[in-house]
């Protein structure tokens, strides 16, 4: 069975990702500075680009479908720009998933993409981090939590 809601279960998996691409990345990099296979190397980090990418996907998705629920708890300016983080950072995954894939060309273009993809996935890093900030900021400043709660039974006697 899926939890309810889903969005919080779900929100932690671009997190993690984009924690761990530059991470790849660099590891990948090197890997390659010393003689792997670059095609093979590096489609490691693409293909978690493009996880990343759909876990942002399903993060704004189920965020969208809870959106109502929260706004009935918490103020319409937090719960924006937390949407608003979350789809740039949907945007900033889909062009790191091109970006990535350029690393995957021969020559100077695959060389250039890998190290343009790299850089990028610290910019989504970052936008990992502004999303993550201000969904915590939605729930243990805002109260977004309560949204959820049922009313507490009386205590028994």
């Amino acid at each position: 069975m899926l939890p309810d809601p889903l969005h919080p279960a779900i929100v932690h998996y671009p997190i993690v990702l984009a924690t761990l691409l530059p991470l790849a990345a660099i590891i990948a990099l090197i890997m390659i500075a010393r003689g792997s296979h670059a095609r093979k190397t590096w489609a490691f980090v693409v293909v978690l680009s493009a996880l990343l990418a759909v876990a942002s996907f399903v993060a704004v998705k189920t965020g969208e479908a809870e959106e109502d629920a929260v706004e009935e708890v918490v103020a319409e300016e937090p719960i924006h720009e937390h949407e608003e983080a979350g789809e740039r950072m949907l945007i900033f995954s889909g062009i790191g998933v091109v970006l990535m894939g350029l690393g995957l060309a021969s020559g100077g273009l695959g060389r250039a993409g890998r190290w343009i993809g790299t850089a990028g996935s610290v910019a989504l890093f970052v936008a990992a981090y502004q999303v993550g900030r201000l969904g915590g900021e939605l729930v243990y400043e805002h109260g977004a939590a309560e949204a959820y709660l049922e009313e507490a039974a009386p205590p028994r006697e």
